[in-house]
């Protein structure tokens, strides 16, 4: 099973859900599964993620690496589910050529909690990214458990 977690940018959302799943594969030991995470803008391509971001997940034991990247026509083809962050996020991922949209979901729907946004905490306080964290690491547990 192949997730992509996608965001706007791929700075905060996204390589932290990234992050928490791979974690959480890792405790539970689980394998034969395998994360990624995505931006729809190009902002930030080649740069990790923002800096809040990683400390809110290092205090939680969560290590967040990589760096960001453009969800690409071929993500479609490779990876088995798509979760979008937000709505806008998600509409975005269903106009580009190639999308699928029985691969394309709402995370915080996937997740049992309807079609709500996980909010970005960009131009928020520190106190946004620890929120995001606890909407992930919930997320993440409750579509582990489904899949």
């Amino acid at each position: 099973m192949r997730i992509l977690f996608v965001c706007l940018g791929n700075i905060c959302r996204s390589p932290s859900a990234e992050a928490v799943m791979r974690g959480l594969l890792a405790s539970e030991g689980i394998d034969g599964f395998e994360v990624d995470s995505a931006g729809t803008g190009d902002w930030h391509v080649g740069n990790p993620a923002d800096p809040r971001a990683i400390a809110a997940a290092t205090e939680r034991g969560v290590e967040i690496s990589g760096a960001a990247r453009q969800v690409r026509t071929a993500d479609f083809e490779e990876f088995d589910l798509i979760l979008a962050m937000d709505r806008s996020n998600h509409a975005n991922l269903l106009a580009m050529e190639g999308a699928d949209p029985g691969k394309v979901r709402l995370f915080r729907e996937m997740a049992g909690e309807g079609e709500l946004d996980v909010p970005d905490p960009y131009y928020g306080g520190e106190d946004g990214f620890a929120e995001v964290l606890d909407i992930l690491e919930s997320g993440c547990a409750a579509i582990l458990t489904d899949l």
